[in-house]
């Protein structure tokens, strides 16, 4: 199949506390009305932080957790997460949970982990879906969780880059997406700060899990989940239909379950990172 070179734009700005950029591929990315798409796509990103932000003690999840507003009388929009992270935490056997220890001792609800895919996920479909854009690709890149979609036959989709978590800029591999999510979890960025909900300890076993598959909402949870499962996160990865992974055990040593198996570095486009 013939492919061809589309003209292409970026916009970056800071959202939910890490860089989020939107890139588009097509004829029409210069066309005012698509600019205009980008920045209500911003917007929303931004309405959504303040909604499930857990820093702002005005947040509609910070009321929640001080008992100033109930889950019923929320925004529609938390009553949808709420929902997903039971979902959630029930494919992952209890891996991923929404309640997790509070600063302040007890628990509290922290939906962040579904909240950043779900958002980003539904960015790019509203692009995707603007008729200006029609026949376009689209990327929505949130701190290295990507979600894309490629509008056009002849296009070549997108290429993401998977980083070695103790080397930063070697790439382990490069992964070819039309249409789906990838996302990536681990202790690079951040250290030991996943746990494992049903312990309490931190997932110690992995140094990253990058997960690939049609939905960047449960790619992202799935990252997570793996992280907690540690040395049995491949099979269990290798049962889930329709997606994939890439593990980095705490040893350094690097498995990827078969649909992602025989990849290799290259060019990158956009890169998955740890956040």
């Amino acid at each position: 199949m013939t492919t061809v070179t589309m003209p292409r734009r970026a916009w970056v700005e800071q959202v939910m506390g890490l860089p989020v950029s939107i890139h588009l591929r097509g004829a029409a990315v210069r066309d005012p009305g698509v600019a205009h798409a980008v920045a209500a796509s911003f917007a929303e990103l931004r309405m959504i932080d303040a909604l499930f932000s857990t820093y702002r003690t005005d947040s509609e999840v910070s009321r929640v957790n001080t008992g100033q507003l109930a889950l019923a009388d929320a925004h529609p929009m938390l009553r949808e997460i709420a929902e997903l992270c039971e979902l959630a935490r029930d494919r992952t056997d209890g891996g991923f949970d929404a309640r997790l220890p509070s600063p302040r001792g007890g628990t509290w609800w922290d939906p962040s982990g579904v909240v950043k895919g779900w958002a980003t996920e539904r960015a790019a479909r509203s692009l995707a879906a603007v008729s200006t854009l029609a026949g376009h690709d689209v990327s929505v890149n949130a701190g290295g969780d990507i979600a894309v979609s490629s509008g056009r036959r002849d296009s070549t989709g997108w290429r993401i880059g998977v980083e070695d978590p103790d080397r930063p800029g070697r790439l382990l591999l490069v992964v070819p997406l039309r249409q789906g999510g990838v996302a990536t979890s681990g202790t690079a960025a951040r250290g030991l700060h996943i746990h494992d909900p049903r312990t309490g300890r931190p997932a110690q076993a992995l140094r990253a899990a990058t997960v690939v598959g049609p939905s960047l909402l449960w790619a992202d949870v799935y990252a997570t989940a793996a992280m907690v499962r540690g040395t049995g996160a491949q099979a269990w990865l290798e049962g889930l239909p329709a997606y994939d992974g890439v593990l980095v055990t705490a040893e350094g040593r690097v498995t990827a379950t078969s649909g992602l198996a025989g990849l290799a570095p290259g060019q990158p486009e956009v890169l998955a990172a740890d956040r």
